[in-house]
């Protein structure tokens, strides 16, 4: 009995978490684009923080119900072996960034938050996507670079680099992904 749990335990490590939902992906990079869509238009940083909050809260909803849909499909656990060590790699950035976004906030230094977003992502993206088909690293490298190059740009295009990244980078590699991997 031992010997067989250890094979299945192995066996769970060694897979790759497959359940990322391209089409999912694709409606978080829309509801992304709408988003600041919305944001470019508000006149006061309390609303712009507004619809970025109910963005991320969109964009959360619409990847963790398809990445949920496509789990079942394939029979794969979210809350087990490589779904469960995806989530446990996203995490603490994602949770850093949430901490971030108070600091920076209450400091007044909003225009470093579209970079400091971008990067965090893209870290977990990258940490997350590490146990997962080998594009997703690639796409959180890709919203690394995105987040950089934002702390070098003047700070009224921070709006362009969030719907570059979470919009056109969801978009592209959702696209890919649904392709390459299904939907």
């Amino acid at each position: 009995m031992d010997n067989i749990r250890f094979i299945r335990e192995t066996m769970e490590r060694s897979t790759a978490f497959t359940a990322v939902p391209g089409w999912g992906t694709v409606a978080m990079g829309i509801v992304a684009i709408v988003g600041s869509l919305a944001a470019w238009m508000t006149h006061t940083m309390d609303a712009w923080m507004s619809v970025w909050t109910a963005t991320a809260i969109g964009g959360f909803a619409c990847g963790a119900a398809t990445m949920f849909i496509k789990a079942r499909r394939a029979n794969e656990s979210l809350f087990t072996g490589a779904g469960r060590r995806f989530a446990l790699g996203m995490f603490p950035p994602i949770l850093a960034g949430v901490i971030l976004t108070f600091v920076l906030d209450s400091a007044g230094l909003f225009a470093i938050l579209p970079g400091v977003w971008l990067l965090l992502y893209g870290v977990g993206i990258v940490t997350g996507g590490a146990f997962s088909m080998r594009l997703v690293p690639l796409m959180g490298a890709c919203f690394m670079v995105l987040g950089v190059v934002s702390f070098l740009t003047p700070p009224q295009y921070g709006e362009l680099f969030m719907a570059a990244g979470f919009g056109g980078l969801h978009i592209v590699f959702g696209l890919i992904i649904a392709r390459k991997y299904g939907g």
